[in-house]
């Protein structure tokens, strides 16, 4: 396949995703100059099909971008009006007060949003500029040039499941440019082609990983709380896992619930998604969601490793955007500004280079700039959160993590330094035999689904006659291995039902049913064996998220 002949096209900034880091490099670059011929491609089927986030929105990053977006009808709308803070047990909860947090943990000024929505109108402000923006546009190759990356295959469709050319086959095209933008979010598929081929990571902490989970309701009028903002750790997870909820009200009887899940767990029978639904049915959960109806499901990775774990950020002729990179912010669930302010300060360094007659060098500026300005003043500050929970656990980590952070947030240093992560989320997995298997309540159709009901609500669809894009290094390890060793974790940790042991007659089989992939990467994160590469499908296939 790699003798397939392609035309080609030429641009000054090639942009990989249409997310808020790709958005606003793409907007950033012509604003400064109309001229520069920008293309920004999304494997989606439109803009905000794939977008999933809580989400609080910080707007800092949208002040910097578009410091007029109020009057020109940016989709942010449900200022935060009230910030709350659970620790829960199984029947009860108990409230932490907010005097205690340090400044930055306050929401006030922040925003709840549907992010799909405000990529959307993202899009709309970058066409407006004169940017090209294609949807439905996978790319599923880098383009090298020497030792620099020139671009990238988008837009191959067609493929039989054997992987040759089908009746309707189209090459793709390759899409050069003098500098190209990998803006793909956690665990991007270039994103991590790039960084292990020019060792980006290396000197770096493994990158932390959660799974964030989501579902929309439709809440009873009475019930609905537009602004109010609530987090909850501790039930269901318990020291099972580090992780924790959101519940967001925004405006129209919607509630945002969310639940995350830290994949450094051991214990390889924890189900994450049986523990999001488990959830629900605490009785401050389930007292908000009666009497209505959930109408959207959806997760997606979300990068946790913060400050220690941000790779090297330019490679010849490109840099890592946004979560391609890891940028958000562990305690206060937010990286979408920071997302922004990365595309924002990559335009300023590839528009100065391009000025200069430059072009394929690495755009050390923007380096620069991400480690030493806000970026950095937003993450150094809370780096030792994640680590202390991981080691410590969830009291220590409010404890002496809020200490750091307090002191921090006063001084700009940190007392307890720099605390490392260690190792891998793949290899934090223990073995099945140190564990019991968790027994998990049936869902009962109201409060709590099962997967694949659920996963109707993420909308996903995938021509079924493509190759899998889900790609197995070693098609014998998740029986002759994980089975026996972790009792293969991929039929739990998978939100969408995608991998299943299945027992036959000559024995168990591994089946993958890549149809029903959210696009979320646990997979390719989570397996101990690390046996699982999560590739891009043909472009426009996967979830369509409404309003995410």
């Amino acid at each position: 396949m790699d003798q397939v002949e392609r035309e080609s096209m030429e641009y000054d900034v090639v942009i990989v995703g249409g997310g808020p880091a790709g958005l606003s490099a793409a907007i950033r670059l012509k604003q400064i100059n109309p001229d520069l011929s920008v293309v920004l491609l999304e494997k989606g089927s439109e803009i905000g099909a794939h977008i999933l986030s809580g989400a609080v929105l910080d707007p800092s990053g949208l002040n910097a971008l578009i410091p007029d977006w109020r009057e020109k009808g940016a989709p942010v709308e449900t200022e935060v009006t009230s910030d709350n803070f659970y620790v829960l047990g199984p029947n009860g909860q108990v409230r932490v007060p907010n005097w205690p947090m340090p400044p930055l943990m306050n929401n006030h000024g922040n925003y709840i949003v549907s992010m799909g929505n405000v990529c959307r109108w993202l899009a709309e402000q970058a066409e407006a500029l004169g940017v090209e923006v294609f949807p439905g546009m996978a790319c599923s190759a880098l383009v090298m040039d020497g030792d620099r990356v020139r671009g990238v295959v988008a837009g191959e469709m067609g493929l039989n499941a054997d992987g040759t050319p089908g009746p309707q086959y189209e090459p793709g095209m390759e899409l050069h440019g003098k500098y190209v933008m990998l803006a793909e979010g956690a665990r991007g598929s270039l994103s991590k082609q790039v960084i292990s081929r020019y060792g980006l990571a290396d000197d770096h902490d493994p990158q932390k990983f959660g799974l964030g989970m989501k579902e929309i309701w439709e809440v009873d009028p009475a019930k609905a709380r537009p602004g109010t903002v609530t987090h909850t750790m501790g039930w269901p997870l318990g020291k099972n896992a580090g992780g924790g909820s959101f519940i967001y009200h925004l405006g129209g009887n919607q509630v945002l619930v969310g639940f995350v899940v830290h994949l450094n767990y051991e214990n390889p029978y924890l189900y994450p998604y049986m523990e999001f639904q488990r959830f629900k049915h605490h009785p401050m959960v389930a007292e908000l969601l009666e009497g209505g109806k959930r109408v959207a499901y959806g997760a997606r990775a979300i990068t946790e490793g913060g400050w220690q774990s941000l790779p090297k950020l330019t490679f010849p002729g490109g840099v890592l955007l946004g979560c391609s990179a890891g940028m958000v912010n562990v305690p206060r669930i937010k990286g979408n500004h920071n997302a922004m302010l990365s595309g924002i300060a990559a335009a300023d360094a590839a528009a100065a280079a391009i000025a200069a007659g430059r072009e394929g060098d690495e755009l050390t500026v923007y380096e620069t700039e991400v480690r030493s300005g806000p970026i950095a003043d937003d993450l150094k500050k809370v780096r030792n959160v994640k680590p202390i929970w991981s080691k410590l656990g969830l009291y220590a980590s409010l404890v002496l993590g809020g200490f750091d952070m307090w002191v921090a947030n006063l001084t700009g240093w940190n007392p307890l330094g720099t605390w490392h992560h260690g190792k891998t989320d793949a290899a934090a997995t223990g073995k099945a035999a140190d564990f019991t298997p968790i027994d998990y309540p049936k869902p009962d159709g109201k409060l709590s689904f099962d997967r694949l009901t659920n996963v109707a609500f993420s909308f996903t669809n995938h021509e079924e006659s493509q190759p899998s894009h889900l790609k197995l290094r070693d098609p014998s390890i998740p029986i002759e291995v994980n089975l026996p060793t972790f009792a293969e974790p991929a039929q739990r940790y998978c939100p969408a039902g995608v991998y299943e042991v299945i027992e036959d007659q000559d024995g168990p089989r591994f089946q993958i049913n890549f149809q029903n992939c959210v696009h979320c990467k646990t997979c390719d994160i989570k397996d101990p064996s690390q046996n699982i590469i999560w590739t891009v499908p043909q472009g426009g296939d996967g979830p369509n998220y409404p309003n995410m």
